[in-house]
């Protein structure tokens, strides 16, 4: 427990002992550093509720906490601050309550209830690209930060295997492939069918150009070029279950699948259940239907089912169209049920998508609460900014999209780079030297991704996160890395709890606040959906650390009590470090 949180009892505490009211809250904020404390009680807030002057309302209360409380040494007011001074006996005592205790701010217990996270979600027609990179770190990060705070998770994607944008790459391949396959090629499965994307539709753009020169108007010309009849005539095939389109649709997924899984392998992400679109697409039309009898939804005059959101300021929604077939919403509706079903534990869901869905999240979570399920009271919707590159936007169909394994290779080697330029690898073989190009580059970019909050706009820039400075993640992996060489050096950490009456360095006793920190920013930031707040807990944790490092001998401290007691507190940080990282993702190497 945080001292903030032991203080509060005893600020309520006080405030009805003296003043005879009922505080809901109390309201804390670090001491400023230019006035004697270790934490300050906010006064004003109390006004509301306690009349008198601020200064004297501060000063009784902190009366009250050096009486009463023993870790309080005294007190100061200024205004309506109230500084607390806390005995280091306090932070002596946390820190051997903790010392032992392997992952220090993880909750062990795991609660009965699940929450399913859903991430990554691509369409088999193309490789993973810069896009799905943000999400699937941010995705996996969440489900990570959740599991940590105490809640039963499932990692899944729901694949997006079916449709034109399907038999747009069937067709070309079958038109100018030649036969060509991942092996004959050496390429990923997923690139070589990403390439027929990008084929069909160079030869639909000039066959468009075709018919407008022939005298065809562009928009009819867009809607009859053949090679676009050919795919739409090659999904009615599909759907009507054509033997020879299944094959080869089950064929080139395949290539895909296995493409896919490179990538979420070298990206160390992964998942618990996969959902299928050519599974899902035809689940909840039979809930509209039910729906339509309980009033939730409306039938139109043409025989459409629709929902009128109005009321919650939306609109209109269609569910099913006049033909009987079912929209995404229905698609999604039915498949957040059959989640639920396969998964009876679930009681909330975690959809990761990006912000340019938020009106369909709302609408689709709007639709569940309708229907009656307690369930939708837990839906989020991890809605996130898109990610840009100095070099400008993305094109999937015109083949400039920004390609996850590349990313991945160009951060690897923009980390050798700036590696071979420090000149701090001497001794490492080859596979050493490339391992930590890997960690160190992975690092860089899953760090600058998941710093930033998920809702803003990206602008990334590679070089820049691999900075061995600033709040990047190659400067917290040195910092773990240097953790590491002073535990080598050191030998013996020593095991023994520390005498809670040796006076604390004021480095010392910053460095055990901001560990101190840690438990409650995995709560917060699972409340919240938020990797960043761990992110940023851990160059807050690096920054105070380095402080403590050049401010405090370590190894050169002649009681060996203290320097017991630093490296034991090194060792600490070290693995709060590899703690929040973990929850993002991230590996931490023992040299640099």
């Amino acid at each position: 427990m945080s001292l903030q949180n032991d203080l509060t009892q005893k600020v309520i505490e006080a405030v009805k002992q003296l003043y005879q009211v009922d505080l809901p809250t109390v309201e804390f904020q670090p001491t400023r550093k230019d006035f004697e404390g270790d934490i300050t009680v906010v006064v004003f807030p109390m006004l509301r509720l306690v009349k008198g002057n601020p200064v004297q309302i501060g000063t009784k209360i902190g009366e009250y906490l050096v009486e009463n409380v023993d870790e309080v040494l005294k007190c100061n007011v200024v205004q309506g601050f109230l500084n607390i001074v806390i005995a280091d006996s306090y932070y002596l005592n946390f820190f051997n309550g903790i010392f032992d205790e392997t992952d220090f701010g993880y909750v062990k217990s795991q609660s009965d209830d699940a929450v399913m996270v859903e991430y990554s979600s691509p369409n088999t027609n193309k490789p993973l690209h810069l896009g799905h990179i943000r999400n699937n770190l941010l995705g996996y990060s969440v489900a990570e930060i959740l599991k940590a705070s105490g809640k039963k998770v499932y990692k899944t994607q729901i694949i997006n295997d079916r449709g034109i944008h399907i038999c747009k790459s069937m067709l070309a391949w079958q038109k100018f492939g030649k036969g060509e396959t991942p092996e004959s090629s050496g390429l990923k499965g997923d690139h070589l069918v990403g390439k027929y994307y990008v084929a069909f539709d160079k030869a639909y753009k000039e066959q468009i150009a075709e018919l407008v020169e022939s005298g065809t108007p562009k928009e009819k010309a867009e809607k009859e070029a053949p090679i676009l009849l050919e795919a739409q005539e090659m999904l009615r095939k599909w759907e009507a279950g054509d033997d020879d389109v299944v094959a080869l649709w089950k064929k080139m997924n395949g290539w895909v699948y296995d493409g896919f899984d490179i990538t979420y392998k070298n990206l160390g992400v992964d998942f618990d259940t996969l959902y299928y679109e050519s599974d899902t697409y035809l689940l909840g039309r039979d809930v509209v239907k039910d729906g339509l009898e309980r009033g939730v939804f409306f039938k139109k005059e043409d025989g459409s089912v629709w929902i009128d959101l109005t009321d919650e300021g939306l609109d209109e929604k269609i569910v099913l169209r006049s033909d009987g077939t079912a929209v995404y919403m229905t698609q999604d509706i039915g498949t957040a049920i059959q989640r639920v079903t396969d998964h009876p534990d679930i009681k909330g869901m975690v959809y990761t998508v990006g912000n340019e869905q938020d009106y369909h999240f709302k609408v689709l979570f709007l639709i569940l609460k309708k229907l009656g399920y307690s369930w939708a009271e837990q839906l989020f919707h991890l809605s996130y900014g898109m990610v840009d590159l100095p070099s400008g936007k993305m094109k999937s169909r015109e083949g400039t999209v920004v390609d996850a394994d590349d990313l991945i290779k160009n951060m690897e080697d923009t980390a050798e780079s700036i590696s071979e330029e420090l000149g701090k690898l001497d001794g490492y073989s080859e596979a050493e030297k490339r391992q930590l190009y890997r960690t160190i580059g992975l690092g860089a970019l899953k760090y600058y991704i998941l710093k930033v909050d998920p809702k803003k706009r990206i602008l990334f820039n590679p070089e820049e996160s691999v900075d061995f400075q600033g709040n990047t993640g190659p400067f917290i992996q040195y910092t773990y890395a240097r953790i590491q060489s002073i535990l080598r050096k050191a030998e013996d950490v020593g095991s023994s709890a520390v005498e809670t009456s040796m006076d604390l360095h004021e480095k010392e006793k910053e460095l055990l606040k901001q560990i101190q920190l840690f438990p409650e920013t995995v709560q917060l930031a699972a409340e919240n959906f938020s990797p960043a707040l761990i992110a940023n807990y851990t160059y807050d944790l690096v920054k105070e650390f380095n402080s403590f490092y050049q401010q405090v001998s370590i190894l050169g401290e002649t009681d060996e009590q203290k320097r017991n007691f630093r490296v034991q507190l090194s060792q600490k940080v070290g693995e709060v470090i590899q703690s929040a990282f973990r929850l993002l993702g991230i590996n931490v190497p023992e040299r640099m």
